[in-house]
Parts: C-alpha cells; structure tokens; sequence
C-alpha cells in the first residue's frame, strides 16, 4: 500500500470508525498494520487501553518512555500492570542520561529549557522506536486540551510518518474512570491526589480546584504539549 492509498484508506476509515467502540478500532488496527505499537504513560486513558489491548490483541507491543523522572508512583503502576497481566512492556530510554544532560546543558533543564529537555528525554526517544512501526495507538482525548480538540480516531501522522490510532478520543474523562472502576483497574494513585495528568516528577503538580486538567503540567511556562502530538 502506497502512501496515498494509505492515506485514503485513513479518511474513509476515520469517517466509518468514528462512532466505533475502541475495541473494534482497535481490532481494526491491529489486522490492518499488524506491525503496530503501543505508546503507554500509565496514566488513567492508557491502563484502559491497555486492559482492552489485552483483551483484543495481548501480542501487540506496549512501549513506554522512561525518561528518567517519572514519579516512583508511576514505576509502581507499571509494575501493578506487568504482574497483572503478565506482560513485559519495552522500555525505550533517552541516548543520554540525567547526568550526562547535566553536564552538557547545566542543572535543571526542565527549568530552564522545558522544550529541550523534553526533546531530549521524550521527542527523541519516541521518533527512534516509531521508526520500527507502521502504526501506533495512543490514549489521547479530545476534551484533554484545545491542542488534542480536533484529533481524529483513525489519522496520518506527519509529524512521525505512520498511521495514528486515538481509540478513546471521544471519551471523557468520566467514561475513562468508569471503565476503570467497573473493570477494577490498576491506576496511578496519583490521581487521586488532585494529579489528572501525570509527566515528569520535576515538571507536574497538583491541579488546584477550578483549573484546567492539564494546568498542572509545566505549570511555571507556557509550555503545554511535550512534542509527541502534533
């Protein structure tokens, strides 16, 4: 398949599939670009995805970026997950390490340069394993932020060159937590600490009552993506 009858193959897909359940998108997905990947932060959206993936498609790879600041919570939630399934994810890490980008850019980065400290640890890192991929599926939401507002369910990414699944991103966050709570789920507890999304331990905080889900996330700028999404 070319990239045009890809990409045609996309559209018609993204207009037939948009009231489809994530099961069947990704049912879908997974017999049309089997070589397809899946990108996990373990947070709220993404233990649902990979609950349903496990039950569609338990072959699929399940990938995450250890970047090296995740809170220990988010360690413990990968571990949850790993015995309760009895899977392996593939860790995919930055070239260089925390002290090595101390040394090259000075402390704190995060502070400083969030954009490049996020192209380091994360933008750099997913480019090299998306690489090995024709697909991948991914926890977005539309009502997450305007950036994500417009994010189709079945699109071509251009920023990475492969076909991009966002199975839940008509969900809201209310759908997420009851598929969460009816399925018993493993979750960050962070989210019960006022913690809706979930980054690097140096660059998340609480959100304070009234502020938007994603306040919390590289709250001292203007920053409010890390790169991955277009």
């Amino acid at each position: 398949m070319n990239l045009l009858e890809k990409e045609a193959l996309i559209q018609e897909k993204a207009v037939e599939l948009e009231s489809a359940t994530p099961q069947e998108i990704i049912a879908w997905a997974v017999e049309t670009f089997p070589n397809i990947t899946f990108a996990c932060s373990f947070g709220a959206e993404d233990v649902v995805l990979v609950d349903i993936l496990q039950k569609v498609s338990p072959a699929t790879d399940i990938f995450y970026l250890d970047t090296d600041f995740h809170f220990k919570e988010t360690y413990e939630t990968r571990d949850k997950l790993m015995n309760r399934y009895d899977l392996q994810f593939v860790r995919v890490s930055p070239l260089i390490s925390p002290a090595d980008q101390e040394r090259q850019h000075g402390a704190e980065l995060w502070k400083k340069d969030p954009n490049t400290c996020c192209n380091i640890r994360k933008v750099e890192p997913l480019t090299r394993v998306l690489s090995k991929y024709e697909a991948w599926i991914t926890g977005i939401r539309r009502d997450q932020a305007p950036t994500r507002a417009n994010a189709k369910k079945i699109e071509y990414d251009v920023k990475f060159g492969l076909v991009k699944f966002n199975p839940i991103a008509d969900w809201t966050s209310e759908d997420v937590w009851n598929y969460i709570h009816s399925n018993g789920l493993v979750y960050n507890p962070l989210h019960d600490q006022n913690y809706p999304s979930i980054g690097c331990e140096h660059c998340t905080r609480p959100v304070m009552p009234g502020e938007d889900a994603r306040a919390g996330r590289w709250a001292e700028s203007e920053k409010t993506e890390c790169g991955l999404h277009k």
